[in-house]
């Protein structure tokens, strides 16, 4: 099992920047792939980006290619979320997921956190 909390959210001003973080528990975080997600008031959940189980790898949306960076650091149960250039469409609470293998699709991830907000003011 695998708890997974995310912090660095907040109020930022558009062309600003963001860095969240995702803590994971437990000693298997090596073998999880990892992901961000996102939902927006009224949206539905959104993919954002992944990283394999070494992070050698990333996979990312469209909307957010060249402006945001998954990275992951297994030594210390960490997954970060760099966000660049933030525009008020990137408002959205964000969630950090594990699961088996990279995806852009949701239900592949087994483990999600409570997530962490972000506004982005125009």
């Amino acid at each position: 099992q695998v708890q997974l909390v995310e912090s660095g959210g907040g109020l930022v001003q558009a062309g600003g920047s963001l860095r969240l973080s995702c803590a994971a528990s437990g000693s298997t975080f090596g073998s999880y792939a990892m992901a961000w997600f996102r939902q927006a008031p009224g949206q539905e959940r959104e993919f954002v980006s992944a990283t394999t189980r070494n992070g050698g790898s990333t996979i990312c949306a469209d909307a957010v290619k060249g402006r945001f960076t998954i990275s992951r650091d297994n030594a210390k149960n960490m997954v970060y979320l760099q966000m660049n250039s933030l525009k008020p469409e990137d408002t959205a609470v964000y969630y950090c997921a594990a699961g088996p293998f990279t995806s852009m699709t949701g239900p592949v991830y087994t483990y999600w956190g409570q997530g962490t907000q972000v506004t982005v003011s125009s």
